[in-house]
């Protein structure tokens, strides 16, 4: 799979106005409910992970062109297809051809609404002490990494000031390249907009994102981007 991101789109121009749409309209087209059945289903059987599963709809090659939830199914053909759990004759035909793979567990209808009440926490215990504290100013890093990260591009290489703590946190990074949950504290981190876009930025503009820890370095010497 290529990692690079398709879904980083923030701060780009050329995709036009945003289009809100009705309150509670929850489907477009008849195969979206089917579509969303699918993805949580293979999600349980714990053949992937849920960072996996991002980052296979992220960094889909038609990413821009597809809606929502044929995202969601062209990512679940990658990610069967990657596990052997589908073949790509199987995909042209539209049915299977062959007895399934085994799973290691089944979702049935019946436990759909426990699973998605209960969720799955991601925060875990600290290995080390935290790097930063409320009102620090950092600087994020300013590279291109050759996987899936959730550190946006319009926020590399900015500077902001750390507004929360919040614990350690399975990495998605990691956890999105198999590389196991690899906890790192998390944090709030705040930018002004001019940090962000420049003199064009609206005045008084405030941005943040939630960084973990490897994303960030000290900037004692620069102002920070926003009050903590």
């Amino acid at each position: 799979m290529s990692y690079h991101s398709q879904a980083d789109l923030g701060g780009r121009e050329g995709f036009g106005p945003v289009q809100p749409e009705p309150e509670g309209e929850l489907w477009h087209e008849a195969f979206e409910p089917r579509a969303l059945a699918l993805t949580l289903a293979m999600g349980a059987t714990g053949a992937w992970n849920i960072d996996q599963s991002r980052a296979a709809r992220e960094t889909q090659p038609d990413y821009p062109r597809l809606s929502y939830y044929r995202l969601w199914l062209a990512a679940l053909q990658t990610l069967m297809a990657e596990r052997g759990l589908v073949g790509a004759d199987e995909l042209a035909a539209g049915h299977t051809l062959r007895p399934p793979a085994p799973v290691a567990r089944v979702l049935s209808a019946a436990d759909v609404p426990a699973a998605l009440a209960r969720g799955s926490a991601t925060r875990r215990a600290a290995s080390s002490a935290a790097r930063f504290k409320r009102g620090d100013a950092v600087r994020t890093a300013d590279v291109i990494p050759d996987h899936h990260t959730r550190l946006p591009g319009y926020a590399r290489g900015k500077r902001g000031t750390v507004a929360q703590v919040h614990g350690a946190h399975v990495f998605a990074d990691a956890h999105a390249q198999g590389l196991g949950e690899q906890p790192q504290w998390l944090y709030t981190v705040v930018f002004d907009g001019a940090e962000l876009w420049g003199a064009e930025a609206q005045p008084g503009l405030r941005v943040s994102i939630d960084a973990w820890e490897p994303y960030l370095e000290p900037a004692p010497d620069a102002a920070a981007g926003a009050p903590a």
